[in-house]
């Protein structure tokens, strides 16, 4: 929805403070839910403001380019999902929401992400694909709860250092990024990742695992002091059946 779209903005739908408390619904573990996705609107109604004790705000599959700052008022939320939207960037109060558990900003046109992502220490699911993203900012090191990332389908050409200080994160989603290969590096040529996931040895299977060691040997000694730093620095394996 975000990529290779109409440039024209259509003109939104307005949502009502009525209208935004009937979107109001109660999950099965018993979270407060604020469900405005596909309500065709460009921007983020400022009369939510008004609804801020909510556990999960969904604001998905609309037409919205900018997130206001007023965001960081919904302090409480554990799930924030803005996934195909038209975003563009992200304000700093996204860092203000101390509580997020999971944020998805799948399918958007984010070029970039602000610093301060990395205050959000309870993180532990981020969906950053379908996106423009060449890089990560460092400060994603400090997500020490994150356990999985979906980095898939953006302009990766290599994979984030930064990730190798992150001990609990299971999953990795690097999927259709132009990774870069090490052996490839001297002719300047670009390996495309159709499959690339990167998990713990610890969540394969025994044959996955001693298949993945025997692979992984093999890249060793053709490389030998090319071998990527995420793989010797954190005990991580490129898998493919494994998805995120």
């Amino acid at each position: 929805m975000a990529k290779g779209k109409k440039t024209k903005q259509a003109k939104g739908k307005t949502i009502t403070l009525k209208m935004a408390q009937n979107c109001v619904e109660l999950t099965l573990d018993g979270k407060r839910r604020l469900d405005l996705s596909f309500k065709g609107i460009t921007a983020v109604p400022k009369c939510i403001q008004k609804l801020c004790d909510m556990d999960q705000l969904d604001l998905s599959r609309n037409l919205i380019r900018k997130i206001p700052e007023f965001i960081d008022h919904f302090s409480r939320i554990t799930v924030l999902d803005l996934h195909s939207n038209y975003l563009e960037e992200l304000p700093v109060a996204i860092g203000r929401l101390q509580n997020l558990l999971v944020l998805n900003l799948c399918n958007n046109r984010l070029t970039s992400l602000p610093s301060e992502l990395g205050l959000l220490k309870k993180l532990q699911t981020l969906n950053l694909g379908l996106n423009l993203l060449e890089t990560l900012p460092t400060s994603i090191a400090a997500l020490k709860e994150l356990r999985h990332i979906g980095l898939s389908d953006n302009r990766l050409t290599q994979v984030p250092f930064c990730l190798s200080r992150l001990t609990k994160l299971e999953k990795v989603n690097l999927d259709r990024n132009p990774i870069l290969s090490e052996q490839a590096l001297s002719s300047e040529s670009v390996m495309v990742a159709e499959k690339l996931y990167l998990v713990k040895d610890s969540s394969l299977c025994e044959d996955c695992l001693n298949r993945c060691q025997t692979e992984r040997k093999k890249t060793e000694e053709a490389v030998k002091s090319k071998v990527p730093k995420f793989v010797s620095l954190t005990n991580m394996v490129t898998q493919e059946d494994e998805e995120m």
